[in-house]
Parts: structure tokens; sequence; C-alpha cells
């Protein structure tokens, strides 16, 4: 049968003298070098030749070099016209969903597969688990693990260990603990999972236990385990007890390689540490170490932290002498840092010089030239973002509100934030309705935005009340702060912190007078706000 199909297909390619085989070849070789263009040209030659790519999967072949390519209007579009496709083509989807941080979409082709009757393999559950990640959303995770079970994957270590990960990475330690304990083949990826996501909730003592045991248990900790651990001593800022781990490490026998050292100053810049990452970037670069771009990545946001553009316009140089590869991470991290001094040139000169994109460059972009005042080429790149095939996500949409809230321009913004869910696909939260109250206050639209928040399907936030009741003074609207204020004292009964909230915004306007009757009534129902501290 095999063989016929491949005689069938042979004679399909005569007149390009290809076989099915060499086109394999020859678009898996496509897939590993990115080449996006030569993909295309081989799946032209198929269309013309009338070749039914839907044969042998070769279909998903091409969609897998679009994909890995980044190429996600094409990847849609052969997506799209796929009568049955299979799980390796569901699997390209779902994973470069989650690459290019559109991981609502990626849960939604991972839906479709269960609609469509195609069975899920276990790299299909490791790839959705990765995009609950993302969002952080819980209960996704806990439909995904649902699916594992009733589908027999409990006993596989690729799915368990992405489990773990998962309910790690969404806060419940607890659960990944009790999942953790009853997996049967624990490799070292399980360990060190378990262990990253002790050390990441700051859970250090269980961390250093479950550290020691997995060496009773006759497992050696590797780089990545035992960086997990340093890096989580230096994210809580214990500068003695990352040190010491670095020392211990050496001591049995580790060498403290790159990645030991960019854990270490990654840490500390996550802590707020940042004199304590220079000055181990220097130790590193004395010791002969030379950076990648995880280094670069983890140390521009440092530069940020001190208020010093200079720093990083060294360190983008240093970039530039070594020859580091400038990805979609050193990319963001250098738009980020040129964003907050207001370089938006240089922002956009990285920005240009990045070939290979995602969403998330993509969105730093577009809320560097926002937020430095820059809003119609903002505006015009969110457009390019959508004309090249990127799908916006929620980011991207605060990013776009808030560079219309910076313009004043109420009517585009309306536009995008009334068609967010019918053509994006993004569910309005709390930043966007932030962005929208802001800009309508701010324009005079001080009623509109009493109505919006009316309407708001979540509590809103202080800095949403915030935003209204300075439109309201801006605009002389007292008789609407009035009326907001009068409702959030009604709530106060079953929303007790809605005082906190009103006693907060009356403070920010120096109306001391309202502070002091807003108190007398938190005082008389047994609402205390919590006094503030220093560390």
């Amino acid at each position: 049968m095999m063989n016929t199909k491949l005689l069938n297909l042979s004679a399909l390619f005569s007149s390009y003298k290809l076989s099915y085989d060499e086109v394999c070849s020859i678009l898996q070789r496509c897939t590993k070098a990115k080449a996006s263009y030569s993909a295309k040209k081989i799946h032209g030659m198929l269309i013309i030749s009338g070749t039914d790519v839907s044969r042998m999967s070769l279909d998903a072949k091409i969609l897998g070099v679009y994909a890995s390519c980044g190429n996600l209007r094409y990847a849609h579009q052969l997506f799209d016209k796929m009568p049955n496709p299979n799980v390796f083509a569901f699997n390209w989807m779902i994973s470069v969903m989650s690459f290019h941080g559109n991981y609502q979409e990626a849960i939604g082709y991972f839906s479709l597969m269960q609609k469509m009757g195609t069975l899920p393999n276990k790299y299909t559950l490791s790839f959705v688990l990765k995009s609950c990640v993302g969002l952080l959303d819980l209960n996704k995770g806990r439909g995904v693990h649902a699916v594992m079970n009733k589908m027999g994957f409990e006993c596989d270590a690729l799915v368990c260990n992405a489990l773990v990960d998962m309910y790690c990475k969404c806060g419940n330690t607890q659960y990944a603990r009790r999942l953790f304990d009853r997996m049967s083949s624990k490799d070292i990826a399980s360990w060190t999972s378990m262990i990253s996501g002790y050390c990441n909730t700051g859970k250090l003592n269980e961390a250093i236990a479950l550290f020691e045991q997995m060496k009773l248990e006759g497992f050696e900790p590797n780089d990545f385990t035992w960086n997990a651990i340093i890096t989580g001593y230096a994210q809580s800022g214990d500068r003695d007890g990352a040190l010491e781990l670095f020392s211990r490490m050496n001591r049995e026998g580790l060498c403290c390689d790159l990645i030991t050292w960019n854990a270490l100053i990654s840490g500390f810049s996550r802590s707020k540490h940042p004199f304590e990452a220079l000055k181990l970037f220097r130790e590193m670069l004395i010791a002969g170490i030379r950076p990648n771009h995880v280094t670069v990545t983890g140390l521009l946001p440092v530069c940020g932290l001190i208020g010093s553009p200079q720093r990083g316009r060294e360190l983008h140089g240093l970039i530039c002498r070594l020859s580091l590869e400038v990805n979609v991470y050193v990319a963001s991290a250098l738009i980020d840092m040129y964003s907050k001094s207001g370089s938006v040139k240089a922002a956009k000169n990285v920005f240009e010089g990045t070939l290979v994109r995602n969403v998330a460059l993509w969105n730093v972009i577009i809320g560097c030239l926002g937020k430095n005042g820059v809003v119609f080429e903002s505006l015009r790149l969110f457009e390019e973002m959508q004309e090249q095939g990127f799908q916006p996500n929620e980011v991207t949409l605060v990013c776009v509100l808030s560079a219309c809230s910076h313009g004043g321009l109420v009517e585009k913004a309306m536009e995008i934030f009334r068609s967010m869910k019918e053509k994006y696909q993004v569910e309005a939260n709390k930043e966007h309705y932030a962005c929208v109250v802001d800009l309508l206050s701010r324009a005079g639209e001080v009623e509109e935005a009493y109505e919006l928040i009316k309407r708001m399907p979540m509590e809103a936030t202080e800095s949403i009340f915030g935003a209204f009741f300075n439109g309201c003074n801006i605009h002389g609207r007292r008789d609407l702060a009035e009326k907001m204020a009068d409702s959030l004292l009604k709530a106060a009964w079953k929303k007790p912190g809605a005082l906190v909230t009103l006693s907060n915004i009356h403070a920010a306007g120096e109306e001391w007078q309202g502070v002091q009757n807003v108190r007398k009534l938190m005082k008389g129902i047994g609402v205390y706000k919590k006094p503030g501290f220093s560390l």
C-alpha cells in the first residue's frame, strides 16, 4: 500500500523530477533553516503540479515550515484549507500560537481538535499546558489534566513534568507536590520542575529540603537544578545564600558556567538589587566568561532600575561588539530600556533590525511609541502587525488603548474597545477598562466614563475610580463625582473595601474633609485600613 502511494506521488512530481521523499527532505531542511520563502516555492510547485498536498501529510509538513518561521498568516491559511488536520498540524498550530503569546488561540485550537475527534498526543498536552501557564489559568490547566487522565497519560514523564510546572507557575505548589509525589517514574526534570516551583513562590526551605531528598534518592542535581536554587535565593534578595550555593556548586565538582552566572544576575535583577547584578556581571567578565543573549536580557532591566540610559547604551554596544544574537528577547529588553529613557529612534532601530518577531516584540514597540507620544506611528505598527499575520492579544490592546489615551483619540479607542471580542477574540479586563475610562475622563466625556464604570462586568479598581474623579475635577463635574461617591458608599455595606478606595481618592485630591468623613464611616462599620510599611 505504501509503495503504491509513493509511486502515485512520484508520478505527480515527475515533471519536476522530485520524489515524495525528496520533497519531505527539502521541507525538513527548510524547517531547520527557517527558510519560509523556499517553502512557499515548494508549496507553489505542488499546487501547480496538481498534487493533493493532503496526501501523506504533506500539508502538515508545509505548515510546520511556516509555523517554525513565524509566518502565522500562511500557517493560518493552510490550516484552514485542511479538510482533516492531523495531530501534527494541530501540534504545530498550538505550539506556534503559544510561542507567539497567543495563548487563548492556542487553547482554541486544542478545543477544535477535541470537537473534530482528533486524538491529542503527549506533545499536544505539553504545548497546551504551556499556554495555560501563559494565561496563568489554573482552571484551564485542570481541564487539560482531566483530558490527560482520560487518555491514560498519567504515567508519562513528559506530560507529568509539564503538569507539575503548570501547577507551580499558576501558584498551586501544594497540588503540584501531591502530583509530584504520586509520579511513578520521576526524572531529573521532574525534581527540577518542583524545586523551581518552590523557588519561584519564595518557599526556599521546601526547595532546599527537596534538593537534599533528590540526592538521597540517587538523582544527581544537574546545572538546571542548581541554577533554580541559586536563582530562588537571588530573587529573594539573599545575596549570601545565593553566593554560598554558588561556592558549594564549585566544591561539589560542578563547573559554575555561564548558565549559573546568568541565574545569579537575573535573580538579583528581578529582586530589584541592580548594583549586585552589575557587580556580578563585572566579576563574570573578569573570570573570562563570555556573556550571551540570556545575560544581557537579564541585565538590561537593571539600567532602568538605576535610571542610567548610558549604562544601557554601553550594554547595547557590548552586544554589537561580541556579535551576540539579537533575538526577540534581547530586542524586547533593549526596546523597553530605550523606551524608559525616551530614546524612541534607538528603540525603532532595534525593532527594524530584528527580522524574526513575535507578538511580544510588537507589543513592546507599540507600547514604547504610545508612551512617548508617537501615537500615530504606534497605531500604524498595530495595523502592520496584523497585516503580517500576527494576532493581537490582550497586552497588545492595552498598549494600543493606552496610546490612544496619550493622544486623546477617543473615537479610535472606542472603535477598538467595542470590537475587542468580535474582531480580536479578547475579553476586556480591568486594564482595558482603565485605559478607556482614563481617556474618556481626560477628554471631558465623564458621563460616558460614568456609564462605562457602571456597566463593568468586574469590580472597578482604585486607579479607574481615580481617573474618573480626576476627570470630574478637571471638567467641573462635581455632580457626577458625588453620584459616584454615593454609589461607593452604598456598596460599602457589601464591599467595605470601597470605603478604603474612596478615602484614598479623597486623599490623592487633598480633600481632607472628605477623608475624615469616610474614615468616620469606616470606623462606624468596623472597617480599618491596614497601615503602610516600608522595607
